[in-house]
């Protein structure tokens, strides 16, 4: 696999063999199997969290090696080159944490990051409900404020890592009058009174990854489990997925690279009137734009998940256009590659119809790419009316 030299620093390379190492011993020869059973990796994780894997992107003194999601980017592409649904359980954990990374007390990043960080626990994120996807303002699960806590009601669907994560962060709604500005952010611990489990829903990719509903009844949880203030649930919920984004940018290049990487070992081998089908120039077109457009949307990810370890006060228009070019790119590159492999590419013998089923979605959660373009044309407007004043 050749890339570009990006310059990684020491703990930066030790960090990504580790991921690539694994990915590659451990995930690749049991991606199909999972593909096939539907079966969340659950050894898989434990084995990551004892390589410390989970600990990436954590802050130090919760036992992490650091808040750099540059970092995460680059385990979340080892680890999607061999498939994108472990990659995607690993993610979502990370996903589930972020709000208590952005606006947790003191003591609920004591309470949970240290489990987080060790493995020893999981997390999910829930947001999206039946009629509140794009328009994730319009959600209606309810936080009615009673006594010492708060009482659940509602819920939410397709959550990433649900029944399997032990720790969730959940929007809900406190004041509903007042819309998106009446949304809090709460944790919510598997094992709470009133809170279950709905369908868990069969999917068309990243099938070894768990996706299930949430049911809040009568759930009361403390005070203590709001995360950050009333009403600054839906600032809270933009700014974490603003932050992830690059992940999932990073898990389109990997699983995009998985493509390129099994296209050109297959046409350098495929031979067709007497000559590998990598000597047409045809093939040998396709197989270089795809490294090139592969290449670039790299490139787009790791600038802006630096950009935002440097510390920038505002990146939704950056993190939006990593999220959407890359995946994008995803979708194109996985598609030239099925194309490569004709008709055994269609055949579940070969790992190119799961790619590319697994692709797909990353056009579509944590904001489709309509909703990316529309952030971005957004901030756009936004820089040229600063320009005029």
């Amino acid at each position: 696999m050749f890339m570009v030299n990006y310059l990684l620093n020491e703990d930066e390379v030790m960090i990504r063999d580790l991921a690539r190492r694994f990915a590659r011993e451990r995930v690749a020869p049991l991606a199909a199997e999972l593909d096939e059973k539907e079966e969340f990796p659950r050894d898989l994780l434990k084995d990551m969290a004892k390589s410390d894997l989970f600990a990436v992107s954590m802050p130090e003194e919760y036992g992490g090696t650091g808040e750099s999601l540059f970092q995460l980017c680059l385990v979340v592409e080892e680890l999607s080159w061999a498939c994108p649904g472990v990659a995607t359980s690993y993610a979502a954990s990370w996903l589930g944490s972020a709000p208590i990374l952005i606006a947790g007390t003191p003591e609920q990043k004591r309470r949970f990051l240290p489990r987080l960080a060790a493995g020893e626990a999981i997390a999910a994120f829930a947001l999206t409900e039946a009629d509140a996807g794009s328009d994730a303002g319009s959600i209606k699960t309810r936080a009615e404020r009673r006594g010492e806590g708060y009482v659940l009601n509602g819920t939410k669907q397709w959550v990433t890592n649900g029944g399997e994560a032990q720790v969730y962060t959940v929007i809900a709604m406190t004041d509903p009058s007042k819309g998106a500005r009446g949304a809090s952010a709460f944790v919510v611990e598997k094992g709470t009174p009133g809170f279950s489990f709905g369908k868990k829903e069969k999917k068309m990719g990243i099938r070894a990854s768990a996706t299930c509903e949430l049911v809040f009844e009568e759930c009361f949880i403390p005070k203590e489990n709001l995360i950050g203030r009333e009403g600054t649930g839906f600032i809270i919920a933009m700014k974490t997925l603003d932050k992830a984004r690059p992940g999932v940018g990073a898990q389109a290049v990997g699983l995009a690279q998985g493509a390129l990487d099994r296209a050109v070992e297959y046409a350098a081998t495929r031979k067709q009137f007497g000559q590998p089908i990598i000597s047409f120039q045809a093939i040998g077109h396709m197989l270089a734009d795809m490294a090139t457009q592969i290449e670039a949307a790299r490139a787009l990810v790791y600038s802006v998940a630096r950009m935002i370890d440097a510390g920038a006060k505002e990146y939704s228009k950056e993190s939006a256009m990593a999220k959407m070019f890359a995946s994008d790119v995803a979708m194109r590159v996985t598609t030239d590659a099925l194309q490569i492999f004709g008709g055994y590419g269609y055949m579940r013998d070969y790992p190119m119809e799961k790619l590319m089923r697994d692709a797909k979605v990353t056009q579509i959660y944590e904001g489709t790419n309509q909703i990316q373009r529309n952030v971005i044309a957004q901030e756009l407007i936004r820089q040229a009316g600063r320009r005029k004043e």
